[in-house]
């Protein structure tokens, strides 16, 4: 009989319980756990891939040099030391600033390298800082310190209340949330129908959610903004705001409807791609609701307008009495207050050295990273410290950003293999897996549907030559301060010697016991303890979300800003939208079609796809092409296509399919395996293609910065 661990999984935001059963140091069965109160048990075949990743014999287990010919084993302190030691060099020839960083998405589902990464950034001294933010949810962030006061004051649909749920550019039954952390979505969305609920989806293909949902309206890429403006002024022009309770709390409300005229459902329907008709009932159901919440995520934030397609959402929810409200949005009381310990986010206190484009909460958008790498000057980046992150992959014009790391002086990865981003680097520093560490999800709780805690200890010892991602970053810490000279006062020194004795679970029960739910850090209080939340193995609910404003506000003002000055300044751009032909319904052959991208219930960004398990069956990375598009330029479905953008062009198979609309083309995110030094055995032989092969990095919401990966004008031709 074996051992049974209860567990987190790590992989994705749903955060959902799991038993672990082991024996002999392997994994026998990996369950749900029906205990768990917020994921009951909920699990996708992600989670299996936990025992192929802490298996795969292509993990790295010690740290790595790249020689001229291959790779070699380094011990720790030599590698270590030789990391610090380049770093230091590059900065003492060219200044702090050319040395950059780059933080991937599996950070934020690591507590220790989380806790410890900030203090690593603050010795390294660079203002050059990048992350998978700004390929993603960096408009979300803006929105949020823009009209409540924290990057991290994000609202949450009370999906287990609602009874009208808007959907635009998400798909939770395969994500199961996103910035909404949802374990289960496929219940939850049944339960909103059967107490008389609907759920209406807004994307450019028919996707497994807008498949199950009441109602799914097509919408050409990159317009949200223009639908949610019209959403916005219809409910203003047929009096159906009514903002309730927080109305006195509400700034800029008078300014709307005079900032919003023009947005008329006549101009705009033909611009999107719905009919003027079907505008106005979906503002009529949502405002009449009697309790609603509007829902966006990668498809509106990853597109020329992300920050107004946010900022929209939020007018739409605030104005209809939804926000703080049960069934519509909520802030979250996570046990774990992560924003007493980040900043509010601050815009453009420094620009990037070529395009200009604005930092936002300590960081620039990625977008710039390969031009600051490639173009030579002062301040010219020559060296990379990438952390859990693929950007190869993941950030637009892959191939350019490859042939800058090529470029560098001196790159350091801290991850598990050697990816397509990583070959590049002269050392791999491996960190432990996620089943060999405890963990504790400080940002997504902060993100859940409801308020919801739970810690879990490693399932595995990971040995004595093993070195967790906190104590990499906290070595590195350590000799980057020391080549600085001695340290000035007893304050840096002691913080890193707390920071050592400690340790993530030491820092995790301080952060707890003086959070909203903690003891304080009286000696014999009742409150919440990391010692105590340990003994709840199953996860702790600490019930539903509840309205929580205006105390919670941290805008100066303390209120709702609904008319944020750097939203306001983009109307003009959006309304010149209005004055652009309708495009035609399906573009003729000479003219380009819309790429957008989509995820798999298999898949998780890049770094899932060594698992046999979860690439096997049918092949994924296809391009979908609505079969009037494919029959106007003569391809058929099966047959290899070449697709052209501007900055490159890759050869996919075609798959038609009537679950995209006419005009719009899709490819996977994630794929893009075949690149030469990749030692990812199962990923090369499914190797697939990357969408940011064709992805632009000029293209980006100018707002936020953040990269405009949807509604890439592409040519199709026969291959």
């Amino acid at each position: 009989m074996g051992e049974v661990h209860h567990h987190a999984c790590t992989l994705c935001e749903a955060i959902c319980g799991l038993e672990i059963e082991t024996s002999r140091g392997r994994v026998v069965t990996i369950r749900g756990d029906k205990r768990d109160p917020l994921s009951r048990g909920h699990i996708c075949p992600k989670a299996l891939a936990l025992k192929d990743l802490h298996e795969d014999p292509d993990r790295l287990r010690s740290p790595m040099r790249r020689t001229a010919s291959g790779w070699e084993p380094l011990t720790w302190r030599a590698a270590l030391d030789e990391t610090a030691r380049r770093l230091r060099a590059v900065q003492r020839a060219h200044g702090d600033d050319a040395v950059g960083v780059y933080l991937g998405n599996p950070v934020v589902h690591n507590h220790g390298a989380l806790l410890y990464g900030p203090p690593f950034l603050r010795a390294l001294r660079t203002k050059n800082r990048f992350s998978a933010t700004s390929v993603d949810q960096l408009p979300h962030q803006l929105v949020a310190s823009l009209m409540y006061g924290h990057q991290l004051l994000i609202p949450i649909p009370d999906i287990d209340r609602t009874r009208f749920l808007l959907i635009l550019g998400g798909n939770p039954l395969v994500s199961n949330g996103s910035l909404m952390t949802a374990p289960d979505f496929k219940r939850r969305m049944a339960a909103i129908r059967a107490r008389g609920g609907k759920v209406v989806v807004v994307d450019p293909r028919r996707s497994e959610t807008a498949r199950a949902a009441d109602e799914h309206l097509f919408i050409r890429p990159g317009t949200d903004a223009l639908l949610l403006a019209a959403l916005v002024r219809e409910v203003l022009r047929e009096g159906l705001a009514r903002p309730g309770r927080l109305a006195p709390a509400l700034a800029g409300l008078e300014r709307l409807p005079a900032l919003l005229e023009g947005f008329t459902p006549e101009r705009v329907g033909p611009r999107v791609g719905v009919e003027p008709a079907a505008l106005r009932q979906l503002a009529r159901e949502f405002a009449t609701a009697p309790a609603a919440v509007c829902y966006g995520r990668m498809g509106v934030s990853t597109q020329a307008f992300g920050t107004v397609c946010h900022w929209l959402i939020g007018v739409l929810n605030a104005i209809t009495g939804n926000l703080d409200r049960r069934g519509g949005a909520l802030m979250t009381t996570p046990a774990l207050d992560v924003r007493a310990f980040t900043g509010r986010g601050r815009r453009g206190r420094w620009r990037s050295r070529v395009r200009g484009l604005p930092e936002f909460g300590g960081e620039l958008p990625v977008a710039t990273l390969a031009e600051e790498i490639l173009t030579e000057g002062d301040g010219q980046l020559r060296s990379l410290v990438t952390i859990a992150g693929n950007p190869a992959l993941s950030t637009p014009n892959g191939r350019q950003l490859e042939r800058a790391l090529e470029r560098l002086e001196f790159m350091v990865s801290i991850d598990l293999y050697i990816n397509e981003t990583t070959r590049h680097a002269h050392i791999i520093l491996p960190p432990t897996t996620p089943l060999e560490r405890d963990h504790y999800d400080v940002v997504f709780n902060a993100l859940a549907i409801r308020n919801y805690a739970r810690y879990s200890r490693p399932v595995f010892d990971p040995g004595p030559d093993a070195r967790h991602d906190w104590q990499i970053l906290l070595e590195l810490q350590t000799r980057l301060e020391r080549a600085r000279g001695p340290l000035r006062g007893l304050g840096a020194r002691a913080r890193r010697q707390v920071l050592g004795r400690l340790g993530p679970r030491g820092l995790l029960d301080m952060a707890l016991r003086t959070g909203p739910y903690g003891d304080g850090l009286a000696r014999r209080g009742e409150g919440l303890t990391l010692r105590r939340l340990e003994r709840e193995v199953h996860g702790l609910d600490l019930g539903p979300l509840l309205p929580s404003l205006p105390a919670a506000l941290r805008t100066e003002s303390g209120r709702v800003e609904l008319t944020p000055e750097p939203c306001i300044e983009d109307l003009p751009r959006l309304r010149a939208l209005l004055e652009v032909p309708p495009a035609p319904a399906s573009p003729a052959p000479g003219e380009p079609l819309l790429l957008i991208g989509r995820r798999h219930l298999r898949s998780n960004n890049s770094w899932l796809h060594n698992s046999a398990r979860l690439v096997k069956g049918k092949p994924r990375c296809t391009l979908l092409m609505h079969p009037d598009d494919a029959a106007r330029r003569g391809l058929s479905d099966g047959q290899r296509v070449t697709v052209r953008s501007r900055v490159g062009e890759l050869v996919a198979p075609l798959e038609l399919t009537r679950d995209v609309m006419p005009g719009v083309v899709s490819l996977p995110h994630g794929w893009g395996h075949g690149r030469a030094g990749v030692e990812l055995s199962v990923a090369t032989a499914h190797a697939g293609v990357s969408v940011n092969d064709l992805t632009d990095e000029l293209a980006v919401d100018p707002v936020s910065g953040n990269a405009a990966l949807s509604a890439t004008p592409v040519h199709i031709t026969s291959a």
